[in-house]
């Protein structure tokens, strides 16, 4: 899975980089068929605000979208993948629910 880390008005630190990458490396668990990861991180013209979107591509032309604003950029980051998460979930149990099941005798 090929991670892109977008930074727009402000400049991507090492340890934003590493949380990031950290987070997003959890992602495939949750659905395997993610094909890239794209995080946009935006700060705000006063420093204060914020903004973290995170894309995730997946087969079969799926695309989850998680954002989020707030004061803490590492809080931002934590909720945005959750957000992703959570996607990821539900529509990996509608793909298991949604299998034929054949008949046991």
């Amino acid at each position: 899975m090929e991670t892109k880390i977008i930074g727009k008005h402000f400049t991507i630190t090492d340890a934003i980089r590493d949380r990031i990458e950290d987070k997003v490396a959890g992602l495939p668990k949750f659905y395997s068929s993610l094909l890239d990861v794209e995080v946009i991180v935006e700060s705000g013209k006063d420093g204060q605000q914020s903004s973290v979107e995170v894309i995730a591509r997946g087969r079969h032309n799926h695309t989850f979208i998680g954002k989020e604003n707030g004061q803490d950029m590492y809080a931002c980051v934590d909720s945005a993948v959750k957000k992703v998460e959570r996607q990821l979930v539900k529509v990996k149990e509608k793909e298991r629910d949604n299998k034929q099941h054949g008949e046991v005798q």
